[in-house]
């Protein structure tokens, strides 16, 4: 059949081709799934391996170079330095740093950055290691606080980091001295801590100086715990000789404290970090107790009081309570009564008082004192019997001091005051009036020209040996002159 015959067939004489449409997954598609899906999972994985990226200023990117400088913590690399720019004012850099990502837990506001270089200080020597591989940035991972990726580098490699054991406590003293950053602290001429920062109080009159102890000697420290200031080289010269008392080299050119815990029979407690404990100039101060409670009385003695100067002791029980502050003579020029007050100071802690089984708290008599309640815990003992006498301290010198005892039978009396001060009620002492009479004859005595009566005698005793010769030789010439031989 020639195409002219086909072109007339008739379109029912033709079968018609059916399109079918092709079922099923093409291999043609795998390959780009697959690098789809791998794509994907290297992005995930990427992702979720690379660690935050976090912001650290320093003043100086001095030894910091991107891509080189590493983070450590423990001489581990946990994290490397991408990027480094200047601030936005110019006040320092802005280093860039991708962290593993388990750090993440250890970047909140707490944690500390720096940088680490070879530093020499007294009596120490670190980070030489960096000469050669150059330095790095140091962290100090605290999980306290709030998650931060901004951070503020530190000027200067800290002290101490959070992984150190032991604890921090805080002395307070009228001035810094010689001590700085890095001061040794000394139990028993041992290095045990260090300074770790200081700065002014709230008032401003004194400086607190923060310090770390290290474990196990911060177990050491309880409220009987001294601390004094262990700087330069303390000479002491007596009668005994000279004594001279130091800790080490580092702390007569560096400064240091010292500390020690002494047996007392106070009650010994814990204290926390924020208890703050005087720093005492020297071990001598350190010593002797400081009381914060000082009450001042005024007395009236009926007796001379010559032999009574400021700083002499008052007494009680033979212990010393307080000191004579001040005294003056008034007199009367119409009466001609002649009055000395005498004012003395009283530390009320060095007695251990109870009032009714319970020991008087001091604590709350400062805070009743500072609510201007001026009632005294002693007024009750002043209305029952206590009362003050002159006392000689010494014979020979005549030197006074107070002493301050119990006397049941003595009148009762409601205590008056006189220039805000309570009038401490006195009693005569008859041994004063005979210590009085002593001293005036020892005086005599004193007064007497032994020297010179030693020598008139002496001239006596030759005078007369003189006259006895004479006397002997004349009568030797007056009994050869009745029976000469």
């Amino acid at each position: 059949m020639n195409d002219s015959n086909i072109n007339h067939l008739p379109p029912e004489a033709f079968s018609q081709a059916e399109v079918r449409t092709k079922q099923g997954f093409s291999i043609v598609w795998l390959i780009p799934l697959i690098a789809l899906a791998i794509g994907g999972w290297l992005a995930f994985k990427a992702i979720t391996e690379h660690g935050p990226l976090i912001s650290i200023h320093f003043t100086t990117a001095e030894g910091l170079e991107a891509g080189k400088t590493k983070i450590k913590y423990k001489d581990v690399v946990i994290g490397e330095v991408e990027e480094i720019k200047l601030s936005e004012k110019l006040d320092g850099v802005i280093v860039l740093a991708r962290m593993d990502k388990d750090t993440k837990p250890y970047l909140t506001e707490e944690t500390r950055f720096w940088v680490v270089r070879a530093r020499i200080s007294a009596g120490e020597v670190s980070g030489l290691g960096t000469l050669l591989s150059g330095a790095y940035i140091g962290m100090d991972p605290i999980q306290e606080g709030k998650p931060t990726r901004s951070f503020t580098g530190l000027a200067k490699q800290p002290l101490v980091t959070a992984d150190e054991p032991g604890q921090h406590y805080l002395l307070r003293s009228p001035s810094l001295g010689s001590l700085n950053i890095a001061s040794p602290v000394f139990y028993r001429q041992i290095k045990v801590g260090e300074v770790v920062d200081y700065d002014f109080d709230q008032t401003g009159q004194a400086v607190e100086i923060k310090v770390f102890i290290h474990a196990p000697h911060d177990k050491r420290i309880n409220s009987a715990t001294k601390f004094w200031n262990a700087s330069g080289v303390d000479v002491k010269m007596d009668a005994r000789g000279i004594k001279v008392d130091t800790q080490s080299i580092v702390s007569i050119f560096q400064g240091g404290i010292a500390f020690d815990t002494p047996s007392t029979l106070d009650a010994i407690t814990k204290v926390s970090d924020s208890f703050k404990f005087p720093l005492h100039p020297d071990r001598e101060a350190a010593t002797k107790k400081s009381y914060a409670i000082k009450n001042y009385y005024m007395m009236y003695f009926d007796q001379s009081v010559r032999g009574l100067v400021p700083g002499a002791p008052v007494e009680f029980g033979g212990i010393q309570i307080g000191e004579v502050v001040d005294f003056k003579l008034i007199i009367d020029t119409a009466s001609l009564k002649v009055r000395i007050p005498v004012l003395v100071m009283i530390e009320p802690e060095r007695l251990e008082l109870y009032s009714n089984g319970k020991k008087v708290d001091y604590q709350s008599a400062i805070e009743e004192r500072a609510k201007g309640n001026k009632r005294l815990i002693q007024e009750e003992l002043l209305k029952h019997g206590m009362r003050a006498q002159l006392k000689t301290g010494n014979l020979l010198t005549g030197q006074l001091y107070i002493e301050i005892g119990l006397f049941p039978d003595a009148e009762p009396v409601e205590v008056a005051y006189e220039n805000d001060y309570p009038i401490f009620p006195t009693v005569s002492t008859p041994l004063g009036k005979i210590a009085e009479d002593i001293s005036k004859v020892v005086k005599k005595i004193d007064s007497i020209p032994i020297e010179e009566l030693g020598e008139d005698l002496h001239e006596t005793i030759v005078t007369l040996r003189a006259t006895l010769q004479e006397f002997r030789g004349r009568r030797e010439t007056s009994i050869r002159r009745f029976y000469p031989t």
